[in-house]
């Protein structure tokens, strides 16, 4: 209780977009179809390989961890925003500010774990394929997914505790669309430095590690792929973690600039851009480009859709016979 103790300043202005007032509709009509996108994607991925019996295998137990993922990180972040573009009022409480900090940094940290074991069970797939049913067990993906879901605790609570002990005596005005760790941390009322220390520790440890990690598996995956006798089966290989490869490429690259230099030159609204690529725009496109480049996905999607539309038409013989 005692972080709420030390501030006097008891809510939050998220300042958004509000710098552009004749944009406030159009953007929220942008936002809420970006959205309505990436929730219907994500869902999607998760009922076909839920349901199709040819995609349970560990590339897309994965995938279906990760449309999780994806779904409760816009989730926290997306009706807030879309709810303050079209509202003078852009106030967000103390209490609440802290718990999307926390959930952000949660899911952050955990999607930087996840795509780390993605890569490896592409490395492991394509440079280890005889051994591949043994290494990647059932419970060997569980672990995994397990590893990386616990990963956020820590962290997000370590930063959450820490940032919002320190006083925070005003201004309110967070120069961002939702309370991450840079912009709140300006407004606290006390030195820093510890806090900015600990938070650049945890940026290399879960973003600059684990990103570390997926550049020398696709370093292995590439060498491999170049070796392969025959160009089909470099092609099939590539292919099987292409999807991945742009998927890591763009939520690390924007997490990188956003969060390995807090204090960079660029301006807050660049940096708000900058926050969009991995708030809304990557969630939105992972399920296309896993759907969009996958075969085995496209086939599924096809098959349990056509099982749909097939069940609603053919009437029940119970009811016909009635």
């Amino acid at each position: 209780m005692s972080m709420w103790n030390h501030t006097t300043v008891t809510e939050f202005i998220l300042v958004g977009f509000s710098n552009y007032p004749n944009l406030q509709v159009p953007l929220f009509l942008i936002f809420l179809g970006v959205y309505t996108i990436t929730l219907t994607g994500n869902m999607l991925i998760i009922l076909v390989t839920s349901i199709d019996s040819s995609l349970h295998s560990p590339m897309y137990f994965f995938l279906r961890n990760l449309a999780t993922l994806e779904i409760g990180f816009t989730l926290v972040i997306v009706p807030k925003m879309l709810i303050n573009l079209l509202v003078e009022n852009k106030i967000i409480s103390f209490a609440g500010c802290a718990s999307q900090l926390y959930l952000l940094s949660y899911f952050g940290t955990t999607e930087c774990c996840l795509l780390t074991a993605m890569a490896y069970d592409r490395y492991v797939a394509i440079c280890n394929p005889l051994r591949y049913p043994d290494i990647m067990t059932r419970r060997a993906c569980f672990q995994l997914a397990g590893a990386s879901w616990f990963s956020g605790f820590p962290v997000a609570t370590v930063q959450m505790i820490w940032i919002f002990s320190l006083p925070f005596c005003g201004p309110n005005q967070v120069n961002h669309f939702f309370c991450d760790i840079p912009p709140v941390m300006e407004l606290a009322c006390a030195d820093t430095s510890l806090l900015e220390i600990e938070a650049l520790i945890a940026t290399v440890l879960f973003i600059m590690f684990p990103f570390l990690l997926v550049l020398v598996s696709y370093m292995w995956i590439i060498t491999t792929i170049l070796r392969m006798p025959l160009e089909e089966g470099r092609h099939k290989a590539f292919s099987t973690c292409s999807s991945h490869l742009v998927v890591v490429t763009l939520f690390y690259g924007t997490a990188i600039s956003t969060y390995f230099q807090p204090k960079s030159s660029n301006s807050p609204e660049t940096k708000k851009l900058i926050s969009l690529t991995y708030t809304m725009v990557t969630p939105m496109l992972n399920p296309i480009i896993y759907s969009l480049r996958n075969k085995e996905v496209k086939g599924a999607l096809r098959r349990t859709l056509g099982r749909k539309l097939f069940s609603e038409k053919i009437p029940n013989p119970a009811v016909v016979s009635l």
